[in-house]
Parts: C-alpha cells; sequence; structure tokens
C-alpha cells in the first residue's frame, strides 16, 4: 500500500510500525523513500511528516541523518520537571518508564516543562533511579518568564518566582524598557541557556511593584498564561448571542419547563451549569433528573469562542477571582441555569432503584425552567438543622430535598461498597477583604448538600460514558489508570510500619485502599496515609480510550456535566448530539479519532495548569494571613516528618516547617520506617499525630514558605520518650495481630456460610 493513498495518522503509524521492526536499521531520508515506495510528487510532503514526527519526538534523526524510533536507541522522549536545586527529571511520555534523573550538568539548556529527548546513562538498580543527559531540546515551555526584577549598573537580572527554573534571566541594559528594582516583570526570552550560560531576556511588561496589592496574583497568572480579558473577536461573538431563549430555538427539544427542579451550589457561585429533579415513582424507585447547560448550542466548532476554550481547557477558579473558560456573557449569561428563565438544556432521566443501580435512563436535548438557586448552606440547614424559617420557604420542595438525601446516601454506599477511594482531605476556606487581604482562613466544611450533587453528577457521568462506549463512537473519557505496582509496595511497606496491611500489592483493588482509610480514620497518622496513598497513585487525566476510573472503582467515566468551565464536557455534548441525530458519519469519524487525542491531551495540560494556579494563589494568602502573628505560639498537629524537620498543620489548614537544625534542646535522628524523629540524649519522640505546640518564626510571603519553632512546656514533659514509643509499637503489633485473626474469623465463617464455595477472595 503506497503511503500516499493514506491519511496522515495512517501514513505515521506505517513508518512507526516499519521503523519498530526488529531488522530496522536508521535509514536515510533517500532510503526510506525507496523502501517506502514515495511517489516523486510526495517528497516533499513526505519530507515535512518526518519533520513532524521528528518534532513530535515519535522518531529520533541522528546526527548522520539517520530516522530511527527514540526507544530503539536508548533514548527517552518527555517533559522536563524541573526543581529548585537545580536538577531535574524527565517524566516519559510511556508511563511504563520510570522518571529519569537529570543532574544539573546533564540539563546542557533545557528549562523546566520542556519537551525533551534524554538519553540514559545509568539505568535502574536497585533503589536508585536511571539517570541521563538532555541531548535534545524539542519544544520549548517558557517564551516568557516572571518574576523580580534586580538592576545593577552594567545590567539587570530577573529572578524567576517559579523555582523550578533554575538560574536567573539576564537582562542587557538596553532591555530593562523602565523596569526597576523591585518589581515584578514579564520577561521575553531571546537567548536560551546553554550549558555554564544563564538566559537572556528582554522586560516586555512589568506587573507591578512586589509589595503593592494585587501584584502577587497577577504575577501567578503571567506565570501560568491566565488572562481574565478575551480577544476582540472573541469577545464580540459572544455580545452577540442573545440572552433570551426564543420558541424557534426550542423545536425539537423536549419541553420541561413545567418539571420542578432546583440548582444547588455555593453561595458565590455565578455559573450554573446543572441543575437536578427528582421523582419517587409508585414502584420505589427514583427518577433522577440532570439537566446540564447546553453550551454546545452558542458554541459552534472551529468558532473563534471554540478556538479559546480549547485554548483555556477550563475556568480556573483563584482565590480572589476567577478567570471563565467562556465570556461573562454565557458563562453567568444565557449558559447560567438561573431560576425562573427558560434554558436550553442536554438532559439525562435516570430510573434508580433503592440499591443504587441505573435501570434505565434516556438523554436528550430539552428546555427547562429551574424554580429555585439553592446553596449548600441552606440545603444543609433544611436537612440537618431543621430550620423552620427555611422550611416554610421551601416548603413545595421539602419532599425532593428529602429524597434527594436518600437517593444521594443509596448511591454512595453503592460507590464505597464496590471499592471507590474517599480521600477526606480538609479544604480551606480563605475570606479576603475588599483589597484582597486575608482576613480569615478556615477549614471548608463538606455538608450533606454537597454529596447529594456529588454523587448525582458522578452517575450521570458513569451512565453517559457507559452508554456512549457500547456505541463506539469516538469520545473523550476520563479516565485513571491502575497504581504502579512498585509505588504500591512503597506504600505497603509505609502503612505497614503503622499497623496497617495492604491486600493484593501486584494488582491492587481501590477497595484494599479504602479499607486503610477507613482503618485509619480519626487516628493520628490518617493525614499522612491519605497525602501518600495519593501521591502514590498515578494522575486523572482526558483519554480518547477508556481504561477505566480507578479511583471511582468505575469502568465508565467522562466529564459530561460542567460544559461552562471544562472543555472536555463542551465537545462530549457536540458528539452526542451528532449520535443522537445520526450525524456521526465515516469523515466526520475519522476526523473526530484524529482530532480527540491531542484535545484530551491539551485539556489534561490546562487542568493540571489550572491546580497549580489555584494553589499557588491560596498558599500565597495563606503565608499573607500569617505574617502578622509572627512570633505567636500555636497548637498544631505533626503531619509528616522528614530527614530534615517535621510538618506542623493547625487547626485551620495552613501548614509550616520545623527544620531539624530548629531544634535545640538536643539531637535528633530521622527514623524512616516510623516516620518519626529522636533525641540521642532525651529520648524524645516525635510522630505524625503528635500535637505539638509551636512558635510562627517566619511567613515568607516571596517563597510562599512557612516555618516554626518547637515551644516545650515549661517542666519538659510536652512529649513522650522512647520507652513509651516502644510501648506504642507493641501495641501496633498486637492490633495487627488481633485484626488477623478477625480476618481469619471472618474468612471461616464466610467459607463454612457458602457450602459450594470453592475460592475465598479476601
Amino acid at each position: 500500500m503506497r503511503l500516499y493513498e493514506k491519511t496522515m495518522k495512517e501514513r505515521k503509524e506505517r513508518i512507526l510500525a516499519f521503523m519498530r521492526e526488529d531488522a530496522y536499521k536508521p535509514l536515510l531520508f533517500s532510503e526510506l523513500v525507496t523502501v517506502l515506495d514515495v511517489p516523486k510528487s510526495d517528497i516533499e510532503i513526505f519530507e515535512n511528516l518526518l519533520i513532524e514526527m521528528e518534532q513530535e519526538g515519535s522518531i529520533f534523526k541522528t546526527h548522520k541523518n539517520r530516522y530511527g524510533v527514540p526507544e530503539r536507541m536508548n533514548l527517552i522522549v518527555g517533559y522536563l520537571q524541573g526543581n529548585e536545586r537545580g536538577y531535574g527529571f524527565v517524566i516519559p511520555d510511556d508511563e511504563n518508564i520510570k522518571d529519569i534523573f537529570i543532574s544539573s550538568e546533564n540539563l546542557n539548556g533545557a528549562m523546566h516543562n520542556d519537551r525533551v529527548i534524554a538519553r540514559v546513562n545509568k539505568k535502574v538498580i536497585g533503589d536508585k533511579r536511571a539517570e541521563g543527559e538532555i541531548i535534545r531540546i524539542i519544544k520549548r515551555a517558557n517564551n516568557t518568564v516572571v518574576g523580580t526584577f534586580e538592576s545593577s549598573k552594567y545590567f539587570g537580572f530577573v529572578v524567576p518566582d517559579d523555582p523550578r527554573i533554575s538560574g536567573d534571566i539576564f537582562i542587557p541594559k538596553d532591555e530593562f524598557n523602565g523596569a526597576q528594582s523591585g518589581q515584578k516583570v514579564v520577561t521575553e526570552i531571546i537567548r536560551w541557556p546553554e550549558k555554564r550560560r544563564n538566559a537572556e531576556g528582554r522586560v516586555i511588561e512589568i506587573i507591578g511593584n512586589r509589595n503593592e496589592p494585587g501584584t502577587d496574583i497577577l504575577s501567578i497568572m503571567k506565570t501560568y498564561n491566565l488572562r481574565e480579558d478575551f480577544p476582540e473577536q472573541v469577545a464580540k461573538q459572544a455580545e452577540a448571542i442573545t440572552q433570551t431563549v426564543t420558541e424557534e430555538m426550542i423545536k425539537g427539544r423536549k419541553d420541561l419547563r413545567s418539571l420542578r427542579m432546583v440548582t444547588i451550589d455555593g453561595e458565590d457561585a455565578k455559573d450554573l451549569d446543572d441543575a437536578v429533579s427528582i421523582e419517587r415513582l409508585e414502584n420505589g424507585n427514583f427518577r433522577l433528573g440532570v439537566h446540564i447547560a447546553d453550551v454546545s448550542y452558542y458554541v459552534t466548532e472551529d468558532s473563534p469562542l471554540d478556538k479559546e476554550a480549547l485554548k483555556r481547557g477550563t475556568s480556573v477558579y483563584l482565590v480572589d477571582r476567577v478567570i471563565p473558560m467562556l465570556p461573562k456573557a454565557l458563562s453567568n449569561g444565557i449558559c447560567s441555569l438561573n431560576p425562573g428563565v427558560d434554558r436550553l438544556a442536554f438532559t439525562v432521566m435516570m430510573e434508580i432503584d433503592r440499591e443504587g443501580r441505573v435501570l434505565d435512563h434516556e438523554i436528550f436535548e430539552s428546555v427547562i425552567n429551574t424554580n429555585e438557586r439553592m446553596t449548600y448552606t441552606n440545603v444543609y440547614k433544611i436537612l440537618e438543622e431543621n430550620d423552620p424559617e427555611l422550611i416554610e420557604r421551601y416548603k413545595y420542595l421539602l419532599d425532593d430535598f428529602l429524597a434527594m438525601k436518600e437517593l444521594a446516601l443509596i448511591l454512595r454506599k453503592k460507590r464505597m461498597a464496590r471499592g471507590a477511594i474517599d480521600f477526606n482531605f480538609d479544604e480551606a476556606k480563605i475570606v479576603l477583604d475588599e483589597k484582597g487581604v486575608p482576613i480569615k482562613v478556615e477549614r471548608y466544611v463538606i455538608t450533606i448538600a454537597n454529596r447529594i450533587i456529588e454523587e448525582f453528577m458522578l452517575v450521570c457521568n458513569e451512565t453517559v460514558a457507559e452508554h456512549f462506549y457500547w456505541t463506539n463512537t469516538p469520545f473523550v473519557y476520563r479516565i485513571h489508570e491502575d497504581p504502579d505496582s512498585e509505588k504500591m509496595e512503597t506504600f505497603s511497606e509505609f502503612v505497614h510500619n503503622m499497623g496497617y496491611t495492604l491486600k493484593g500489592i501486584s494488582k491492587v483493588h481501590p477497595k484494599a485502599l479504602q479499607e486503610i482509610l477507613e482503618k485509619a480514620k480519626g487516628s493520628k497518622e490518617e493525614t499522612i496515609i491519605s497525602t501518600v496513598m495519593l501521591r502514590s497513585l498515578q494522575k486523572a487525566k482526558y483519554s480518547h480510550l477508556n481504561t477505566g476510573h480507578f479511583g471511582l472503582a468505575a469502568r465508565y467515566y467522562c466529564h459530561f456535566t460542567s460544559p461552562i468551565r471544562r472543555y472536555p464536557d463542551l465537545i462530549i455534548h457536540r458528539i452526542m448530539k451528532e449520535y443522537l441525530k445520526g450525524n456521526v458519519k465515516q469523515d466526520r469519524e475519522e476526523l473526530l479519532n484524529e482530532r480527540i487525542p491531542e484535545i484530551a491531551r491539551l485539556c489534561s495540560e490546562r487542568e493540571r495548569a489550572a491546580e497549580e494556579a489555584e494553589r499557588e494563589t491560596e498558599d500565597l494568602k495563606k503565608v499573607e494571613f500569617m505574617k502578622k502573628y509572627e512570633g505567636e505560639v500555636f497548637e498544631g498537629i505533626i503531619s509528616n516528618v522528614t530527614s530534615f524537620g517535621m510538618f506542623v498543620e493547625l487547626d485551620n489548614t495552613i501548614e509550616g516547617l520545623v527544620r531539624m537544625s530548629s531544634m535545640e534542646d538536643d539531637y535528633y535522628v530521622y527514623n524512616d520506617k516510623n516516620y518519626s524523629l529522636i533525641g540521642e540524649r532525651s529520648r524524645k519522640v516525635y510522630r505524625i499525630g503528635d500535637v505539638v505546640k509551636v512558635m510562627l518564626v517566619r511567613a515568607d510571603v516571596a517563597s510562599r514558605k512557612i516555618e516554626f519553632s518547637i515551644v516545650s512546656d515549661e517542666d519538659g514533659s510536652d512529649h513522650e520518650s522512647e520507652t513509651d514509643f516502644a510501648e506504642k509499637e507493641q501495641e501496633i503489633k498486637e492490633t495487627k495481630r488481633k485484626r488477623k485473626k478477625k480476618a481469619d474469623e471472618s474468612v471461616l465463617l464466610h467459607v463454612k456460610g457458602k457450602k459450594k464455595a470453592k475460592k475465598v477472595k479476601m
């Protein structure tokens, strides 16, 4: 089959398949033309194709101009993850390959997030990871760098805000462009770093003085390429969209305007993209309706709005503002399911039995009119506090709320029974004044009202994903791959030292992990076990392939319910509409199959950037909040212990480091098996979960780090001795023995009660 007869994707696949053959040896361009039978008229196209594949990193061109695949040349393609200490790691595209350590001497000019090719110099030996060097930079990630400008008489430099970008940016005198020392600036790189030579740049934007209100958040936004304003063409398209639903628009849609339904969101939410309805059926089952804003009606494919939405990938919720994926005319206007107005929607109606099983479902376009804009707080007060005023105000909805609570608990019970992992991390609620100054930091409490929406959206997303999986339609799935066996072995050893046993390490089931979380609930080590477990798992992402969702213990899952703020949901809506109307022709299917993998990758990238930006703004405001308390004493819990000190978390979720070097009452030794610090002379022991008093030594806004020091009680009895610690270790061993005995008895009873059972699964 000739190369030119195939699609672009098929051409690439054929070239790769050929180069991966055992008998293949790197060939010159002219040799490839002959072997692959490329017509003279297509030689230029073929050359461009090879260049494109080389830029993607799927093939490699040697210095002798021979082509081959990287994996057969001892090369690794991936992204460089920098470290503030100057070294880095290559995160391979192939998830079956471990990260490659790159020393600062072997970075060869590569910067954080660059797409690179690395040569492996030292392979994995025992616990030591593979080491390598960067031999080619495929794509630069940091065309601009945000940082603090400092000047001298003859030159200047920018210290990057992101510590993972090692090395300052040199700024020639004639490229200051008005910048002054201490200002936050955006620098454009005009010369990339080389071995033993820093990058060179020019100041292209002055954000503001380092200590000016608002400069800090703007700097983070610039770092992650987040912009509040929209390009002129996009803004004009949004402004031209009508803010009312006309009779012409609702033709062919199911009219649900008489169906009672509500939105339930946080008090501050303005982009209301999901509404819910519920009915109790005569057979005892529930009819749950999930009604999602039909954003795809207004944001058409390849329009300016669509291209900008894909570029953004997601809305970003910073601590002081929302950076929407779509202009407010859509996100807060015609697409938001505000009460009392007609809205176009995409509805999923599900019949669910009392065991939480979806017996039947229907998916269709609709027109709706929500009855109320409810908040989590008010629904909680109605259901849990029996607030008489709210019950009277919403009495026509009371039965619905009670049914929602009942169904949500049924769905949650079913989900937990199948093994879904439920991390119980406390989130922070940060309150700012009108100037953006943090005035309160407290724990955000998750209530039954949050659980209702969470469970309803989960079951809806699963239903949609399974439906379209069986249609064999191009789709965007939300996947969470099985954890790496080596990471699970490490985690197993970690929890074993705390008295817990992980079942089935080589092929762990999420239920085994959830069992450990349940056993650790309420214990001193609950937080650290949850944290280490989460770090041991893969990251969820978008994919054109359905490989299931490990954390949810779900075979099928997608994101369908938030098209206002997530691009994958929006493209799913388009695909679903085309399928339901029978418009997915073969050429359209081929186009979708070609485009969706890249869309999934881009959306996963933007999601990670949004999460990092959100976390950085939270960390920033937490440090700002604590700044005024320097020198004061607090009570906290040791949340983690490391070789260089321990982290202490206060009741408001704020965490800081107690450096071992600051613990001057003794010389402390780190016990890596029990995650503790033991005093050589005093035999004092500091363990995860211990309650300690600490003084706030420093809240460094620039580095966003908090440092504590230990404050001992006057009688010196604030901590257990090593003898007490040994007794606790013995208690842990005894607890493990009792758990094992109880488990054995449980299995024995199970076998006795199941006479026909040939095998007992633990």
